[in-house]
């Protein structure tokens, strides 16, 4: 579990954010983690939950909270009580303020030793630990006002030492461009004007030196009314007289700092043999010393032969020939579900380099090349396990010298010899010599000492392989003679499967046999039918519905089988097969189990995933389910969600295992399942996990839909495709997908899937400016959803119909259709649809000019989706409260909030957004009177609305660009800018794009 504060308040369990919604857990949370190992009392912690508004019975109130929020975290331990308040225990690496903190500290104590290249790298090692304005999202004003202030100036003090360190290593060219972004955020702090002033000095910038200081004289002077402190002035001075004293030191700079990872899992205590490989394969990897290539070795062997542990033990034994780090990933190339993509794998060690998510690109290429610039110079390991094919590794390679990659593969990923120099080292079973060893080490001395000979024909029965001698291994930990058991393993007569050949799999069936066999029947029938559940892992649950069981059998089956080793049970209530059960499982049920109960264990499973997926989406979302959820052949237990954040939690768990059940549904059947699940998972994805997992289901479930002849699943399928073309600006698809949908709606009569695809469409006609459009189908889904009385539709489409009359300017109208909407959100608990509510009033009470009144509604807005766990639309209302900021001259505030909703767009790959974005940091830059960076920042944007063909966004974009140019006194440009926003309005498109395009081409005529 880590924590982060230095920025927005995150949580995050395994890999996965876990959302705090309540702003008052989020507010408790963080008073706890700013005295993280301390005891906070119940007295400090009212103050800051409830800002001097105490409510009665406060204290009762407070001991709800904590237990609410230990729920939330999921560990009952995290948060202690204390004898008179409350202490989270938190490791040093897992809260970014007390690393920041012994960074900082390390930093200081390396330059009192001298040493300042690795003082700047630590300086830097803690400043990118910060990810934006400190607990941002938490609303507490004495929070604000007495820690966070105190932790922003720590981090400005920490800076301020960076760059004096960086100045000394003579990087001051470098610095430039921080230090005019540092200067703008903090205008008042003197001491970055003067840091800004050496650095273009020595950059042989001297009139800009001077232009700096004027810059800053005059701000001081016009707006606190004082001149530049003794500092300053005396570093004024000394750049007039050209001081000798500022020349730059001497010295070379060196490559600025880089995150070193370490991803390598634990080595195995009971390692044994492989001696004469070990060195081989190290030999190899190591060669990079001495050649400008980079050493790749390709490890392939049959599943259980011990690829992966040999692997890890290999590359822990050359680890500290790689300074640089060492980075691992499980490509899962024969797992259950869908290989890792490259984008996953990518995104993981990009990530792992130091990359801020926000700088990761979206496009796969890009992330190679930008993988490869940051391997450059670096000497890291890359272990690559479980790869399928060559085409998952290629990627993956480094371009430059230094590193090195393993390979794991069943696969002799002969490709990567011949085109990439791979050296293939193949893995074999172990010697018996090596095999007794190991039973040697896992038995104890005595018991192999007691029976030797047994040991032997043991080890030779699990044809030497580590995995097949670790369960039986096992299987002996409480079962006394290895005599015995090698006597049972005989019987049946099962040893014709013991030739290893080519398909070596085979071999270790006898060690499997013996546990299977002493099962039961019904826990051996469990244990085939698991073979059967698609995805990475599965739970009890799961268990119960492939095997028609009650939970409570399950449970007791699962329990045998884990004492036997034939699944692993890896957390609490969840379980998993290795690789080689998962074949061997899959191999007893094509002997003992007929084709019809295969099929009946796959339906049974589809529609466990299928209702449980229902009963979380619209513990949700409402409503969100639109396919009816067929009944089931047996008694489908649920998980019971207490509220939206159980239920996203269990969505975010299953996710890989529901995309696995979509998938196979349509391979295998039943296909109803497959379209089914797609639809419950709709709004799961698209509100929640934008990205390409929503889109790759709904289009399994139209195939589905399309094989099977179903054309009301098939409507549904091409609406979500529909959608999620939207939410990613794809206008065309949307509206090609949307059309045939309605289509289909049409034929079926009126009702509530007909008024959701119309104001879905309307959306897109809306988003790019075709206003008479949108309209009409907002007044159809209006008029449908009036006919047959559905609520929900009627309040979307009055919402919908409220954003085309503030396009129109019509704001009064506006205000009403949308607060006649949200008075039926609020009445039927719609928190997702009242949150699009209050940010379309408070937009409309902008456009009215009172930024007072809007700002309610945006933070409002912020919270029920922070409180929601949902990122659909959240990089647009950060933005949208931007503005707001803007409108008020708030620029820092402004700035916070533009940069935040920035790296949310890029993060969910919403393209629209991100343009808007860009356009409020231009606008930022140009109030603050950088206009070049100004015009940088609506240049990305406008590129970004030419691809994605929004008119409307490019016409407004063309008209900031001509007012930034009328600033510079480039008239011809400005004129030139606005003119052509204006001809994209001419055919109607956006009154109020075409009123400000009018206003930008009347100012720069009017210069």
């Amino acid at each position: 579990m880590e924590f982060r504060i230095l920025g927005p308040l995150e949580v995050v369990v395994d890999g996965q954010v876990v959302p705090i919604g309540a702003a008052k857990h989020r507010t408790l949370l963080a008073c706890l983690l700013l005295r993280a190992n301390h005891v906070v009392s119940v007295d400090e912690l009212v103050d800051r939950i409830w800002d001097g508004d105490t409510p009665h019975r406060s204290k009762a109130t407070l001991q709800t909270y904590v237990m609410r929020l230990r729920q939330v975290l999921g560990d009952p331990s995290v948060i202690r009580t204390a004898a008179d308040g409350y202490l989270i225990s938190v490791d040093a690496d897992h809260l970014d303020l007390i690393r920041f903190t012994e960074l900082a500290a390390a930093a200081r104590a390396t330059l009192a030793s001298g040493d300042l290249p690795t003082a700047a790298e630590l300086y830097g090692q803690a400043l990118t630990l910060w990810r934006g304005q400190p607990l941002v999202d938490v609303p507490s004003d004495v929070l604000h006002r007495e820690e966070i202030q105190r932790l922003v100036e720590h981090r400005l003090e920490v800076l301020e030492r960076r760059i004096e360190v960086e100045l000394s290593l003579g990087r001051h060219t470098d610095l430039i461009p921080l230090l005019r972004a540092v200067t703008g955020e903090h205008p008042f702090q003197e001491r970055f004007w003067g840091q800004l002033m050496l650095a273009l000095h020595r950059s042989g910038r001297q009139v800009e030196a001077l232009e700096a200081f004027r810059q800053v004289s005059r701000l001081l002077g016009e707006e606190l009314g004082v001149g530049p402190g003794e500092r300053l002035r005396a570093m004024h001075q000394a750049v007039l007289r050209d001081d000798p004293g500022l020349a730059p030191p001497e010295r070379s700079p060196r490559p600025p700092a880089r995150a070193v990872p370490s991803e390598l899992p634990a080595d195995l205590v009971d390692f044994v043999g492989r001696r004469d490989v070990s060195d081989r394969i190290a030999q190899r990897l190591v060669a990079g010393d001495k050649n400008t290539a980079v050493p790749l070795v390709t490890l392939s062997g049959p599943p259980g032969v011990g690829k992966t542990a040999l692997a890890i033990h290999v590359a822990h034994g050359v680890s500290n020939r790689f300074p640089g780090g060492q980075l691992y990933v499980n490509l899962r190339g024969y797992a259950p579900g869908p290989p890792m993509s490259t984008v996953d794998a990518l995104t993981r060690f990009l990530k792992a380099l130091g990359v801020p998510p926000s700088q990761i690109p979206l496009d796969v290429e890009e992330q190679i090349t930008l993988y490869r610039s940051c391997m450059a110079g670096r000497q890291v390991l890359v272990v690559l396990d479980n790869a399928a094919a060559a085409e998952q590794v290629r990627p993956l390679l480094p371009g430059s010298p230094g590193c090195a990659v393993l390979v794991t593969s069943r696969d002799t990923l002969l490709g990567l010899t011949a085109l990439q120099g791979a050296r293939p080292v193949g893995l074999d079973a172990l010697s018996p010599d090596e095999a007794h060893r190991l039973l040697s080490e896992m038995l104890g001395a005595r018991a192999v000492l007691a029976e030797p000979e047994a040991v032997k024909e043991l080890a030779w029965l699990c044809a030497y392989l580590p995995l097949a001698l670790r369960i039986a291994a096992a299987n002996l930990a409480n079962r006394p003679g290895v005599g015995n058991y090698v006597a049972r393993l005989r019987e049946g007569n099962r040893l014709d499967v013991l030739v290893v050949d080519e398909d070596d799999e085979a071999a270790v069936t006898a060690a499997f046999d013996l546990s299977y066999h002493a099962l039961k029947p019904a826990a051996r029938q469990l244990f085939r039918l698991l073979g059967l559940i698609p995805g990475p892992d599965f739970t009890v649950e799961a268990a119960a519905a492939v095997a028609s069981l009650r939970l409570d059998e399950s449970q007791r089956l699962l329990d045998r089988l884990a004492a036997a080793n034939l699944v692993q049970q890896h957390s609490p209530g969840r379980y998993h097969l290795h690789d080689l059960l998962r074949l061997y499982a899959e191999q007893r049920t094509n002997v003992e189990e007929n084709p019809g109960s295969k099929v009946i264990a796959r339906s049974n499973l589809a529609a466990y995933y299928h209702h449980a997926s229902a009963a979380a989406s619209n513990t949700l979302s409402p409503g969100s389910v639109r396919l009816p959820v067929p009944g089931a052949g047996f008694v489908v237990t649920t998980p019971l969600f207490a509220d939206h954040f159980e239920a996203l939690a269990w969505l975010d768990t299953e996710r890989a295992n529901l995309i696995a059940a979509v998938a196979q549904a349509e391979e295998t059947g039943p296909l109803p399942a497959a379209w089914g699940l797609a639809d419950a998972l709709h709004r799961y994805f698209r509100g929640h996990r934008p990205g390409g997992e929503g889109v790759t289901i709904a289009r399994i479930g139209l195939t589905a839909a399309l094989r099977s002849g179903d054309r009301r699943a098939e409507a549904v399928m091409r609406q979500a495709l529909g959608a999620l073309a939207w939410d990613s600006s794809g206008y065309g698809e949307a509206v090609d997908q949307l059309s045939l949908a309605l289509a289909y709606y049409r034929e079926m009569g009126p009702d509530e899937a007909l008024v959701e695809a119309l104001n879905d469409i309307g959306g897109v006609y809306g988003e790019t400016g075709d206003l008479p459009r949108a309209a009409e189908c907002f007044e159809q889904a209006l008029d449908v959803a009036e006919k047959v009385g559905l609520p929900v539709g009627r309040a979307v489409a009055l919402s919908k119909l409220g954003t085309v009359n503030l396009a129109l300017l019509k704001h009064d109208k506006a205000v009403s259709l949308y607060e006649d909407a949200l008075a039926v959100f609020r009445a039927l608990n719609r928190r997702y649809d009242e949150a699009t509510v209050l940010t379309n009033l408070g937009m409309t009470r902008l456009e009215m000019g009172q930024p007072d009144k809007a700002l309610p509604c945006l933070h409002a807005a912020l919270d029920l989706r922070t409180e929601l766990g949902s990122l659909d639309g959240r990089s647009n209302l950060l933005d949208n409260i931007a503005m707001v900021y803007l409108h008020l001259d708030d620029l820092a505030q402004a700035e916070e909030y533009a940069t935040t909703a920035l790296a949310q767009a890029r993060e969910t790959g919403s393209h629209r957004p991100e343009a808007n974005a860009l356009g409020s940091l231009a606008e930022i830059a140009s109030r603050r009177g950088d206009q070049d960076l100004a015009r940088q920042r609506l240049e990305q944007a406008l590129r970004i609305a030419q691809e994605i063909e929004n008119q409307v966004l490019e016409a407004g974009l063309l008209t900031e660009l001509s007012i930034v140019h009328r600033k510079v006194g480039d008239r011809g440009r400005a004129v030139e800018l606005a003119r052509r926003a204006m001809a994209m309005c001419a055919s109607g498109l956006d009154p109020l794009v075409h009123k400000r395009a009018s206003e930008a081409l009347a100012l720069a005529l009017d210069d």
